[in-house]
C-alpha cells in the first residue's frame, strides 16, 4: 500500500489488509510465504546479521557500534546503487528496479552517519625523494570530502581492527576490510617527520602489492624506480662459482640464489636456517661469487672461527683465509693486526671473533669490505652491548647475518639485528618498540605481528629441517618427569618460601639490583632441583635427578649408544663427571674455560669413537660443534630459552647424522622447572609466527619472575 500505508512484520498477520489512505479506502492481499522468503533473502544478503542477537525473526539487536555500522554501511551502499540504477532506468526509459527490490527507510534524527565505502580507487598516493627516504603524500576522497594522508593516519586507531574511522561521535568513514588492513600496515611501516610521511625504500618491498593497487602510482617515477630495482634483483640468476669444491643440496642451492639476489639488490639479509642445514657452505659460495669485489670479513664466536677455516679449506680453497686472533702478544701485536687488515684485498677473507672485533674496532671499522658476515649473529641481540655497537660501525657493501635463532627472548633483538643489516629500516629503537614490540608482546596485536612479518619477510630466509631434509633421521623428544623425595621437597619448599617472603617485601624490584636478587633466588631453586649438594655441599640428601640420570646412562651403555649431556651449571657437570667415573663410562668434557685448541681435540676424539659421552656446558658448547657421533641427547636441567636447547640438540641432529636421535629432558615435578617448560611454548610461538614463510618472545618483569616462585 506504499510508504504511507500500514506496516506488518513479514509473513505474520492477516493475508487481507484494508486501510484508509489519503481519504480513500483501499485493500490488498498479502503473499505471506513470499514475504517470508524475501525477508530471509535480505538477511542472507548481509552477513553482519549473523553477529546480531535476534529476539525475534524480524528484530535484530547489535551489541557493538562496529556491527551496527557495518550494516549501516552496507545498506547505504545498496541505497546508492539503487539510486544509480533508478537514474539509469529513467534515462533509458526502461525500469531496472523490480517490485521485489528492497526499499530502505531511514528514521528521522539518525544518530550515526557513515560515508560510502572507500577502497583503493578512492585513494591517491605519490612519492618524492627526501634524502635516503621516500616522502609520501596522498589523499582519500569519499562523498565529496578529502582527507590528507597524515590526517588519515592520525584518525586510524592502531589498536582497532575496525574498518570504520571515527570522525566524530556521529560520523564515520567506512573502508573495505582489505583497504583498512593495508592502510594500517602502511602507517606502521612509515614515520611522520613534521608534515611529511616518510617510508624507507626497503620497507616498500613488503608493500609492493598495495602500491600497485593504487592507480595513481602506476606512472609515479619515484616508485617505478624503487620497483625496478626490486624486480631486477628478483629476476637475477647468479652463476654458480666454478671454484666451489663439492656438491650442494637443492635447498642449499636455493639459499645461495637467494643470497646472490639480495647482494644484487644491495640489501642486508639474514640466513636463518635451522642449525645443521649447512649455512656456512651457502655463505662460502656467496663469498666466492663476490671474491673479486673486494675483501670480506667474517665475525664469529671464537669457538666457531676454526670451523670457518676448515670449511673454507674444504669447499672454497681459492679464497685466501686470514685468521686474525687476539692471542698474538707483544709490542707489535696491534700493528701487525692493523697491517693485516689494511692490506686485505680481493679474494681475501678475514676471520675474527666478536671479542677481538670489540677490542680492536678502530682497526676493523676503518676498512671498507665488499662483504661482512656475522655468524651466530644472536651474539648482537643486545643493541646496548659494546659487541653490537662495534658491528654497527663496520663498512660493507653487502651484509649477511647467520643464525638459527633470530629471536631468542624479545623483539628488541630483531631490531638490533636489522640495525646491522639495514640501518634505518626499523626506525629508532623507541619507534620500533612503540609500533611493534609493545603491541605484539603486551597487547597480542595480530595486525602488528602481521605487519612486522611483512616487513622482515624479504630479508630473512628460514628453512626448517622438516621442510628440506626428508632423509634426515627422526628426532624423538622425551620429557622424563622426576618426583622429588620427601627430603628434597622439604629443602625446596623451605627455600621457595624464604625467597618469596624476602622478595615480596623488596623495594625497587625492577631495578638492576632487584632483578639480580630475583634471578639469584630462582637459580638457587633450579640448582636444588638438580642436586641438593649444589647448594649444600655437605648435604646427605640424595638427588632424585641424579638417580634418573644414572638409570638412563646404564641403559645407553648396555646398548652402546653415544650421548651428549648438556647442563647450564658447571657445578652440575662436575657432579655428573664423578658419577660417570664411578660407572666406568668414558667421556669428554667442555665448558667455557676449555682452550680452543683443546676444545677441537675433544670434539675430534668423541667423533672418532674414543668416548661414550660428552659433558657440555650449554652456553659454551650449544653452537658451532658437529657431534653426529651421538644419537642421544640429555638436557639435565631446562634453560629459560627453548631455542638455546634446540641449538644444543642440533649438535647431533644435523646433516651427517645417519641414526634417529632421541632427546631426554629431565624435569622435576611441582617445581620451577615445570614452569620453565610451560614458558617454552610461549617463547616459541612468536618466533614461529613472525618467521613462517621467511620465544612468546617476552622479557619477564620482576613481578612475573616473582610469580614463578609462587606455588
Amino acid at each position: 500500500m506504499g510508504a504511507t500505508g500500514p506496516s506488518h512484520r513479514p509473513g505474520s498477520g492477516s493475508e487481507r489488509v484494508i486501510a484508509d489512505i489519503d481519504g480513500l479506502k483501499r485493500q490488498t492481499v498479502r503473499n505471506l510465504l513470499d514475504e517470508t522468503r524475501r525477508r530471509d533473502d535480505v538477511i542472507a544478503r548481509y552477513p553482519v546479521f549473523q553477529t546480531a542477537a535476534a529476539p525475534s525473526k524480524d528484530q535484530y539487536v547489535f551489541e557493538t557500534a562496529v556491527d551496527a555500522l557495518s550494516l549501516l554501511s552496507e545498506l547505504k551502499d545498496f541505497e546508492t546503487a539503487r539510486a544509480t540504477e533508478e537514474t539509469s532506468s529513467k534515462k533509458s526509459k526502461k525500469k531496472t528496479i523490480s517490485a521485489d527490490d528492497l526499499e530502505i527507510f531511514w528514521p528521522q534524527g539518525e544518530k550515526y552517519s557513515v560515508t560510502s565505502t572507500a577502497s583503493f580507487g578512492n585513494f591517491s598516493l605519490s612519492f618524492a625523494s627526501m634524502e635516503d627516504w621516500l616522502s609520501a603524500t596522498g589523499t582519500l576522497k569519499v562523498d565529496g570530502e578529502v582527507f590528507e594522508l597524515q590526517k588519515l593516519f592520525e584518525l586510524l586507531n592502531d589498536n582497532s581492527e575496525s574498518r570504520f574511522i571515527k570522525l566524530s561521535e556521529q560520523k564515520f568513514i567506512a573502508l573495505t576490510n582489505e583497504f583498512r588492513k593495508r592502510l594500517g600496515e602502511f602507517k606502521r611501516l612509515s614515520h611522520t617527520k613534521g608534515k611529511a610521511v616518510q617510508l624507507h625504500p626497503l620497507a616498500a618491498a613488503g608493500m609492493e602489492d598495495f602500491f600497485d593497487a593504487i592507480p595513481s602510482l602506476q606512472k609515479n617515477a619515484i616508485w617505478n624506480d624503487v620497483k625496478k630495482r626490486i624486480e631486477a634483483a628478483r629476476d637475477y640468476k647468479a652463476p654458480f662459482p666454478k671454484s666451489f669444491v663439492g656438491d650442494m643440496r637443492d635447498y642449499q642451492l636455493d639459499g645461495y640464489d637467494w643470497l646472490a639476489r639480495s647482494a644484487k639488490w644491495g640489501v642486508g639479509c639474514c640466513l636463518a636456517d635451522d642449525m645443521g642445514l649447512g649455512k656456512t657452505i651457502q655463505a662460502l659460495a656467496l663469498l666466492l661469487l663476490r671474491a673479486d669485489e673486494g675483501p670480506a670479513l667474517v665475525v664469529a664466536p671464537t669457538s666457531v672461527c676454526f670451523n670457518w677455516e676448515r670449511e673454507a679449506e674444504k669447499f672454497a680453497p681459492s679464497l685466501k683465509i686470514k685468521r686474525i686472533q687476539s692471542i698474538t702478544t707483544g709490542a707489535n701485536a696491534k700493528a701487525e693486526r692493523d697491517k693485516l687488515i689494511a692490506s686485505a684485498k680481493k679474494r681475501d677473507v678475514l676471520i675474527t671473533s666478536y671479542t677481538l672485533l670489540q677490542q680492536e674496532i678502530e682497526l676493523f671499522a676503518k676498512k671498507k669490505y665488499a662483504t661482512v658476515i656475522l655468524d651466530e649473529s644472536q651474539a648482537i641481540k643486545n643493541p646496548e652491548s659494546n659487541r653490537a655497537k662495534a658491528t654497527f660501525t663496520l663498512q660493507a657493501d653487502v651484509r649477511l647475518a647467520m643464525t638459527g635463532t633470530p629471536i631468542e627472548n624479545r623483539l628488541t633483538e630483531l631490531w638490533s639485528l636489522f640495525r646491522f643489516l639495514n640501518p634505518g629500516l626499523f626506525g629508532s629503537q623507541k619507534s620500533f618498540e612503540d609500533r611493534f614490540a609493545f603491541p605484539i608482546q603486551r597487547d597480542q596485536s595480530a595486525s602488528a605481528r602481521s605487519t612486522l612479518r611483512r616487513l622482515v619477510h624479504p630479508f630473512i630466509l628460514r628453512r626448517t629441517k622438516s621442510q628440506v631434509l626428508e632423509e634426515l633421521p627422526s628426532r624423538t623428544e622425551i620429557v622424563r618427569e622426576i618426583e622429588l623425595s620427601k627430603e628434597e621437597t622439604a629443602l625446596y619448599e623451605a627455600a621457595r618460601r624464604n625467597a618469596l617472603k624476602e622478595l615480596q617485601d623488596m623495594k625497587d624490584k625492577d631495578s638492576g639490583q632487584g632483578q639480580l636478587k630475583i634471578l639469584a633466588a630462582l637459580t638457587r631453586l633450579r640448582q636444588l632441583c638438580c642436586n641438593p649438594k649444589m647448594i649444600l655441599p655437605d648435604s646427605k640428601v640424595e638427588s632424585s635427578k641424579l638417580e634418573a640420570f644414572r638409570e638412563i646412562m646404564e641403559e645407553l651403555k648396555e646398548n652402546r649408544h653415544k650421548v651428549l649431556v648438556f647442563s647450564q651449571f658447571v657445578k652440575h657437570l662436575a657432579i655428573l663427571k664423578t658419577e660417570l667415573d664411578a660407572m666406568g663410562i668414558s667421556y669428554q668434557y667442555l665448558d667455557g674455560s676449555t682452550p680452543e685448541k683443546e676444545r677441537q681435540k675433544r670434539v675430534e676424539a668423541f667423533q672418532s669413537g674414543e668416548s661414550d659421552a660428552f659433558l657440555i656446558s650449554i652456553k659454551a658448547g650449544g653452537s658451532g660443534l658437529n657431534l653426529t657421533a651421538a644419537d642421544y641427547v640429555i638436557h639435565v636441567d631446562p634453560w629459560w630459552n627453548p631455542a638455546v636447547e634446540d641449538q644444543a640438540t642440533d649438535r647431533a641432529h644435523r646433516i651427517g647424522q645417519t641414526r634417529p636421535v632421541t632427546v631426554y629432558r629431565l624435569i622435576t615435578q611441582g617445581t620451577i622447572e615445570e614452569k620453565i617448560v610451560r614458558l617454552h611454548h610461549e617463547k616459541r610461538d612468536l618466533a614461529d609466527k613472525l618467521l613462517e614463510g621467511t620465544d612468546q618472545a617476552t622479557e619477564l618483569s620482576a613481578e612475573e619472575l616473582i610469580d614463578i616462585l609462587r606455588s
